[in-house]
Order: structure tokens, then sequence, then C-alpha cells
């Protein structure tokens, strides 16, 4: 027999026209066949989802979607610019890799940026601690307040080891200064002139937010006038000595960690836009240059298509406030940022990070941003290393190397998907920024705590959805691995840390001659009568004179020391009270030996059991509960025995609907005869039975959609696992 394939009964026509030889279906006739499909439930329950932003996506979206759209029609670097700033997208000059390095001592953090910068970071990020942005030197502040987010620097000579041998001018810089610019910007600068480094090469942001310390800290020991003030100062400065530096941030991270929607995130960050904008225009500074000089910093979020929407959406935003203050945004661009939100971390099964980071650098990438910062996948459990920091770097690598995402202009443009979403959280956001400033604008609206109830609300609707597993986190409160190792906290010792900076200080003080702190003084007596533009040359001289930035910062607020107080944002995770209930666990099994032990009493043949068993252990184990496993059973005395053998203080029965009726009460009268003590579970939720199990003993029954958090909170409660 031939083997040969007879091609001459195989050809194929030349022109092949599929549209022809099958007519593809409309949207009705699709949407007739899947209501026919679903059998009388509801299109819309079923297919349509309502997300945290009060949009409802639809099942499929066709080409007939763009045609009412006002955004569609336009081309990268125009217009709009909701295809992005540029022109040609990331081929001129790809994104920012702005990873932070969160290192306390100067020198160490000196050899991870060199390390850094080696392996694929082109920024210079310094992180700062909270002692620094605060202005605070280290010897005169609370010490948790010292090396806690980031590099210790009270003086010229911290920046200069923390700068060795580092070429400013090759790489973008990034400094977050917290709410005043200006202490931190002059500090800066002493190191430039010191170092015969042109501040005019400068590129990047030297930035403060003072609205995100309110919003983080609930808030601001100086007055609003003067913050602004400063900011003045700062942008009239930049203009002259360092046009290409941001010097006004915009972060709206705190509003994610506290479970913001895409939409409030926007319209917040717009509002807190408008709010600069407006009272740097009463001090004499042009609208435009406050575009020119903003960075705005984006949380990213898990939800893909939503972030790639929002960072497309901004754009448009941007463009509407620009025409309302008369200015051609493609002439002041500010810059777009992205960084991973805590939110979205997780501290069980913490490896899954890197592929969350992956997903939330991709749709940043995607939307067209100029910066990321991606987290390390122990972020939220300690100081990084320098492995976890690499893979944070090799996120980048691999989407620009191997993906190639920087050769596709607007890879977004065109989708019938995400030009949608996009227009509609563009006006969701719009609508929602109108209403914060006719509640009076973002001030207004965090002091009469608008912005806090509105977030609030969408927390809480995120809590519910995670807690009943309609949102999944894998690792959590899905798929979750009790057998874990938890990773080793760092060794960062910051009491000792604490008093070698105060050490150092005490000494550098010591070592001034008293003709030098004669001049230090001077300069400090000046700086306080200060508020021009001479404040930061002012303030430059100190530095080099050896003055500390506590020093500068106290002169420079002495007399402005009337601040705002509001209620501040809860930060929080998604993943927070599954890690709470499995820290209680862990607790438990201190007390007990073991953890809280379910055993599973499985009836029947396999198929009987199986699903049921599968989906208790599941459940079980995302509270950190130790599922005891057993084969099928018909003999009530044996399923009893082996029951009672495991010394598990949770029963959960297995079997089907059919069999419940008849096995559920010998079972349970069976077992509550040799231990009144147990709790009796039901997988499954059979509605017509509910109440005569209940009579019968069954304690609660999981079921999917069940608010897992409530049932294993109130289990291990009963157990004695939490008091």
């Amino acid at each position: 027999m031939s083997n040969e394939i007879p091609t001459d009964d195989f050809k194929l026509d030349n022109d092949l026209n599929l549209k022809s030889e099958f007519t593809p279906p409309s949207f009705e006739e699709w949407k007739a066949q899947v209501e026919k499909d679903l059998k009388g439930a509801s299109y819309e329950k079923k297919l349509i989802t309502k997300t945290y932003e009060g949009i409802n996506l639809q099942p499929i979206y066709t080409k007939d979607d763009l045609e009412n759209l006002e955004l569609v029609d336009t081309l990268p670097g125009f217009d709009n610019f909701v295809r992005g700033f540029s022109s040609t997208g990331y081929h001129k000059k790809t994104w920012t890799v702005n990873q932070e390095i969160k290192i306390a001592d100067s020198d160490e953090f000196n050899t991870a940026l060199k390390l850094a910068l080696e392996n694929g970071q082109n920024c210079v990020n310094l992180c700062l601690d909270s002692a620094t942005k605060l202005g605070l030197d280290a010897d005169y502040t609370d010490e948790n307040l010292v090396g806690d987010t980031g590099l210790s620097i009270s003086a010229i000579k911290s920046l200069e080891r923390a700068l060795k041998n580092i070429d400013l001018t090759k790489n973008e810089i990034s400094i977050y200064t917290g709410k005043n610019v200006l202490p931190f910007l002059s500090l800066f600068n002493s190191y430039l002139k010191s170092h015969n480094i042109d501040s005019a090469k400068l590129t990047g942001s030297i930035s403060a937010d003072p609205i995100n310390e309110l919003v983080k800290s609930g808030t601001l020991e100086v007055s609003e006038d003067f913050l602004f003030n400063s900011l003045k100062i700062a942008i009239e400065w930049t203009k002259e000595n360092s046009p290409n530096l941001k010097v006004i941030g915009i972060n709206t991270l705190p509003y994610v960690n506290a479970g913001a929607s895409s939409v409030q995130e926007l319209a917040i960050a717009i509002s807190t836009f408008v709010h600069y904008v407006n009272n740097l225009s009463e001090r004499g500074v042009s609208a435009e240059d406050v575009f020119s000089k903003t960075i705005f910093t984006f949380g990213i979020s898990s939800n893909y298509f939503m972030d790639i929407a929002k960072f497309r959406a901004i754009r448009v935003l941007l463009e509407n406030i620009a025409e309302n203050y008369q200015v051609e945004l493609g002439k002041c661009k500010p810059k777009i940022s992205a960084k991973s939100s805590d939110y979205y971390q997780t501290n069980l099964d913490p490896y899954v990070n890197m592929l969350r980071s992956t997903t939330q650098a991709f749709s940043a990438i995607v939307g067209g941003v100029d910066s990321i910062t991606t987290l390390p996948f122990d972020e939220t459990i300690r100081k990084s290393d320098n492995f976890s920091r690499r893979i944070a770097r090799n996120i980048h690598t691999i989407l620009r190397e191997e993906s190639h995402l920087d050769q596709v202009i607007d890879p977004a443009g065109g989708s019938y998907f995400i030009e949608t979403l996009t227009e509609e959280l563009a006006k969701s956001a719009w609508n929602l920024f109108k209403q914060i400033e006719n509640n009076g604008g973002i001030l207004e609206s965090l002091k009469n705590n608008f912005i806090q109830t509105e977030i609030e609300k969408v927390a809480d609707e995120r809590s519910k959805d995670i807690n009943k597993r309609k949102s999944v986190i894998v690792g959590t409160n899905m798929f979750a691995d009790i057998k874990e190792k938890k990773l080793e906290k760092d060794n960062f010792d910051k009491k000792s840390f604490y008093n070698k900076r105060a050490e150092y200080l005490k000494k550098f003080r010591l070592n001034e001659t008293n003709e030098k702190h004669s001049k230090v003084m001077e300069k400090l007596q000046s700086i306080s009568l200060s508020s021009d533009n001479k404040t930061i040359d002012l303030m430059t001289d100190a530095f080099s004179n050896g003055a500390t930035l506590g020093e500068i910062n106290s002169a420079l607020i002495s007399s402005y020391k009337s601040g705002i107080k509001i209620e501040h944002l809860k930060q929080r995770r998604a993943s927070q009270e599954f890690e709470n209930l499995r820290e209680n666990s862990l607790k438990y099994k201190e007390q007990n030996g073991s953890l809280p032990q379910v055993f599973l009493a499985n009836w029947g043949t396999l198929n009987d059991y199986k699903g049921r068993a599968d989906f208790s252990k599941g459940f079980f184990e995302v509270g950190g509960f130790e599922v005891i496993e057993s084969k099928g059973s018909t003999d009530f005395d044996e399923l009893v025995n082996i029951c009672l053998n495991s010394k598990a203080p949770i029963i959960t029965i297995c079997s089907t609907d059919d069999n419940y009726p008849e096995i559920v009460p010998q079972i349970v009268s069976k077992l509550k005869s040799k231990n009144q003590n147990l709790q009796i579970i039901l997988a499954g939720y059979p509605k017509d039975q509910i109440e005569e199990h209940k009579k019968n003993g069954i304690e609660d029954f999981i079921y999917l959609g069940a608010d897992v958090m409530e049932k294993l909170t109130s289990l291990l409660t009963k157990i004695g696992g939490i008091k």
C-alpha cells in the first residue's frame, strides 16, 4: 500500500475569500445565540462585568463601538495625545528604568547603584529616608525615621559618598524630597558645584508633592503658602539653571494603596494638578511652566486592560486641562511615570509578585509611560537585596529586548476594547474631577473627607470580593501553600545604624572651626529672612560651608509653622486580611503543636466526594488550616471512627446533595455523641436542605461564593485560635 499523497486531489483555489465563504454573524445574531446557550440566565448578570470604576465591561466589542468615539482618529504625538506624547513611541527614547534602592548607608548604596547602572538601570534614583524628607538630621529625630525607606543624608559628605564615581549627566536622576524641594535641591546643587558638574546638563526630577505628604500622614506642619512659595522659587531657579529638571511631583500611590479605583486616581491627579497650577499662578508662575516642571507618578494595579486605558486617558485629561489654561501641551509636556503598587504585593507566596510586576510593567509600557518602577518581589517583607532588585530590573530588559515592546507605537491603538475603555475612563474621571472641584477642590475635599469616604467605599467592595474569592490573589486567597517557608528578614540593625549616624554627625559638627561655624550661622540667618530666588544660592553656600539639612530646614521654616490637618488615608494591601488569618493559624500551631486541622469525611464513591473534597482542601488551606484527606466510605461507624481518630477539631462532610439527607443526621449524631465540641461543616449549599441540616447539628456550609474570611475566622475563633 502506497504512503504517497495524491497531490492532484488537494488543490486550493488561487483566490481565498473567507468573507464570501463564511458570512460573519452580526452582533445581534451572536447575542441571540449566547442568550439561547444561557438557557434563561440573565445576559447582563452573566456576561457584563461591572468594574470598581462604575464601567460596564461588555463580553465582546466590535468595530461599531469605535464609530462614536471622539479619541480614535488621531496620530501619536498630536491632538489629544491618547496615542502618546511622542510621534515615534519608544523608538528614539525608551522608557526610564527607574528602580529604587532602599539602602540607608551611603557607601553601601553607592556600591548597589553602580551595580544597577551596569546591569540595566538607566536612572539614578536616590530614595530618601523619612528623616531626610522631613528635613531632620539623623541625630535630632526618632530613630525609626532614620534609614527606614532609604538613604540617610544630612550633609554634603553623605551625598558625596552616595554618588561617588557616578556620572549624573549620563543618566536621568529621580529624587523625591517630600513636602518641600528647596533644602535637598540646594544640597544637590552644592554637590554639583563642588564637583564642577553643569546643572544644565541634568535631566529627570528632584521633586516635592505637599498634598501627597498630607494624605499619607494627615498633617503638614508648615503653611501651604510657604510650600507654594518654595515651589515657585524652585521652578524659577531650575528654569534658569537646570531647565530639564522637574520639581513638582504629583503622586497617586497613597490613593491606590488605599484601594482607590482608576477613575478616582485619575480625577484626584488632575484635581491636585489644578490646585498646584492655580496656587502657583497666583504667585506669578505661568501655567506653561507648571506643566513643563511636573512629574506625575501613578500606581500600577493588576487590572491589565484598565491600566493600559488609564495611562492613555491621563494624556487626554491633561490636554483638556491645558486647553482651559490656554497652554499648548505639546510644548510643555509633563512627565508620566508609573510604579507598582504595594496594594497588590503579597507576603505569602511572594515569588508570585514577580509575575505581578511583569504584567504591571507590561500594561504601563503599552499605555506609553515615560518611566517605570517595578517593585522587587520582597518589597513589603524586608529591605530588598541584590537578587530581588536584579529580578525587578530584568523585567524591563525582558520586555524591551525579548518582547520588543519598544518597537511598536501605541500597540493598544485600534483595539475595540481598549479604545472604548480609554474613552469611558477619561469621561468618568472628568466627571469625578468636576465633582471634586464643585466640592471646593482637592484640598477642601480632603479636609471634609469627601475623597476618603469615596475611596473607602471602593476599598470595602474590593475587600468583599477578595474575601469571597471573586477577586483572586494567587497564593493567598487561592492556591495557597501552607508548607511554604517564610523569606528571611534582612539583617538591617535600625538601632545600630541610628547610633552610627548620630555619632558621625556629632563629630562632623565638632570638627568645624569657629570661623566656619560663624559663616554657617550667618548664612542660616540670611536664609530665614529670604523669600526670593536667592534662597537656593544662600542655602547652597551654607551647605558648602558645612551646614546640615536639619539646620537649613529649621532656618527655612522658622516663620511658617502653621500647618494643615486632615484624616489620613489608610494604606493597605489586598492580601492583608488573609495574611493575618494565616498568622493566627501559626500562633495556634505554637500553642497546640499543629496547625488547625480539618478532617474530610468523604462519603460514597470517588465521583460522589472528589469535587467537594478538592474544593474543601483549597478553601481551608487559604486560612492556614491543615486538611487531612481520607478515602471514601459507605460505613457510618467506620467513617466516624476515622474522624475521631484524626483528633481534628473540625470535620467537613463531603458528598452529593442527594446523599446528604440520609447521611448527615447519622454522621453528625454519632460524632456529637462522642465529642460535643467538634465543629461539623458541610461542603456545599443545598438550599432546600439548609434548615434541616442546621437542626441536625451542622455548624456551617462552605461553597463557591461564600465569604471565606468570615467563615474561617469564625471557625478559628471557635476552636480557640483567635482570642
